[in-house]
């Protein structure tokens, strides 16, 4: 009776086979063990929409599926999808290093059965279980936890040092609101130092008359105070309204001795 192969290669020796060569043999199955539970491999998946598939190779250590850690490289112009045989069973730590916006996606070669999609700017780690069930005809890929893929799956986050917008803006969908809420007693500051100074920009990206700057005294009671200074500090900077909106000053509770000096200019 010839020797048998496991799903991911190793050898089944008979007895009465391979006389003379057990040694050898026994020694080849103890390097693909080692291989299998702690083996690395880079495999590049350049190019454009295909589909590489991860091979078996039975007694030997050449198997890309005969790894345990799997490194994905390559510049990828079109969506990936890579493949185990249907009978592995086994997990893997996958690292998609891959250049390009596509997805990769990791699945068993035939079937049905779920598999796993890194996103187009998924560059990231996971543990995944190459299940083979029910019966290696639409055998599943399960996604072991790895922590988040991205800042939206994580209801609490906190920074661990300065963020930087890289040039990017924050920005907000379906209207929402951009609020900057410190707890307690702690304020927002626009801090200057001497060569840079604190400055809170107001800039409209549509001229519809639909942005303004609003003011609301809020918590803040009626200690609110808005300054508009100018370089030399001599002369006042204007205050329009959009067409004819009307510019009011309402605070019934201003003090004996204090007053509000406003020029209005015909231009």
């Amino acid at each position: 009776m010839a020797s048998t192969y496991t799903p991911l290669g190793v050898e089944l020796m008979a007895t009465g086979e391979n006389a003379g060569t057990w040694g050898t043999k026994t020694n080849a199955n103890l390097s693909l063990v080692s291989q299998l539970t702690g083996g690395f491999a880079q495999v590049s998946i350049a190019g454009g929409a295909q589909t590489t598939a991860l091979d078996v190779d039975d007694g030997a250590l050449t198997g890309t599926a005969q790894q345990r850690m799997i490194e994905f490289t390559g510049s990828i112009t079109g969506n990936q999808i890579v493949t185990i045989p249907n009978d592995v069973e086994t997990f893997y730590i996958l690292r998609n290093s891959t250049s390009g916006a596509y997805t990769v996606q990791f699945k068993y070669a035939t079937g049905s059965g779920d598999s796993f999609t890194f996103t187009a700017t998924n560059k990231g780690d996971k543990i995944l279980f190459a299940s083979a069930n029910p019966d290696a005809t639409n055998p599943k890929i399960l996604s072991l936890a790895t922590g988040i893929a991205s800042v939206v799956e994580d209801t609490s986050p906190q920074l661990g040092g300065d963020l930087d917008m890289n040039s990017q803006d924050i920005v907000t969908t379906s209207n929402a609101n951009i609020d900057l809420n410190p707890n307690g007693s702690g304020v927002v500051n626009l801090v200057a130092n001497s060569t840079r100074a604190g400055t809170l920009r107001f800039t409209e990206d549509t001229d519809d008359g639909s942005n303004y700057l609003d003011l609301k005294a809020g918590a803040m009671g009626s200690n609110l105070a808005f300054t508009l200074p100018t370089a030399d500090g001599t002369s006042g900077q204007a205050i329009t309204t959009n067409g004819s909106g009307a510019l009011s000053f309402n605070d019934a509770g201003i003090s004996t001795g204090k007053a509000i000096a406003m020029a209005i200019v015909f231009g």
